[in-house]
């Protein structure tokens, strides 16, 4: 879900929203929205017994899921600066029409 969201939206975020600020926040809202609704589904998963996203113990952190979560988190931001500097070009190559 959070790969989703971030795949469609980080990039789009920062071409069309001139303010890197806003884009920022603005994927970091819908990527906190999608990571709760995820987080909700996968221990609703892990209740009924699927181990596949946490430790069938739980008393062990999941450290690999908090690393994956992190990463995907990190690349939205490089996307939403990837999407701001060529938004930024092509804003700045076009013409002005009066």
């Amino acid at each position: 879900m959070i790969a989703i969201v971030t795949v469609l939206l980080a990039f789009p975020l920062g071409f069309f929203l001139r303010s890197h600020l806003a884009a920022n926040v603005a994927y970091a809202i819908a990527y906190l929205w999608a990571f709760t609704f995820q987080g909700l589904y996968l221990t609703r998963m892990w209740v009924g017994g699927d181990d596949s996203a946490f430790p069938k113990n739980p008393d062990t952190m999941p450290v690999g899921y908090g690393l994956v979560t992190l990463a995907i988190f990190a690349v939205g931001f490089g996307l939403v600066a990837v999407g701001q500097r060529v938004g930024s070009r092509r804003r700045s190559k076009a013409p002005a029409h009066a």
